[in-house]
């Protein structure tokens, strides 16, 4: 695929291409709260689960909420606005986070993120189980965790990517009858 990593237009088509990887990033690591950029207010919340009867019980939990203040580089009309930038709820139980909503700037959910599992891979405790939900590209992932290489070096020559034979080059920034070509005419 070739193409800015934004969505201009979300596709419903093909919500797979509206996929991108800083979308999975952020979802997949929580990022830590930069005290000059965002402020980090605590609220004593619930959420509502279902026991194996189908009877609603309220389970306790601390939900971080996330304003930003402002981006790098703003003028001081947008130091006035700050937005909800993301919420963060822990387990009062084992104090792990269990879900992430990222906002975009209006105010809407851009990432629903959900942690399950938690296990200790290499002495961290990380969820096995993230599923990551992105409404307004309509598409959803569940990734399982099988094996979590922690701070392990990486050399440059994993990062190349051999196309395989008879591969199809995809232009994300084309209007869809253009989209495909095969790899043979470039």
């Amino acid at each position: 695929m070739i193409g800015k990593n934004e969505v201009a237009t979300p596709n419903s088509d093909q919500p797979m291409e509206n996929i991108r990887p800083q979308n999975i990033y952020e979802a997949l690591l929580i990022q830590r709260i930069d005290p000059v950029s965002e402020i980090a207010v605590m609220e004593n919340g619930y959420e509502t689960l279902h026991d194996a009867k189908g009877h609603r019980v309220l389970q306790e939990d601390y939900e971080l909420t996330v304003i930003r203040r402002y981006e790098k580089g703003c003028t001081q009309v947008c130091a006035e606005r700050p937005w909800l930038e993301r919420k963060i709820i822990f387990g009062r139980t084992d104090l792990k986070p269990h879900r992430q909503y990222i906002y975009s700037e209006d105010g809407t959910v851009a990432t629903d993120a959900k942690y399950a599992e938690y296990k200790d891979f290499e002495g961290v405790n990380f969820p096995s189980r993230i599923e990551i939900f992105r409404p307004q590209e309509e598409y959803d992932i569940t990734l399982n965790m099988l094996k979590v290489d922690i701070n392990k070096p990486l050399t440059d020559d994993q990062f190349v990517l051999a196309q395989p034979a008879g591969a199809v080059v995809v232009h994300l920034d084309r209007p869809q009858s253009s989209l495909v070509q095969p790899l043979e005419n470039k």
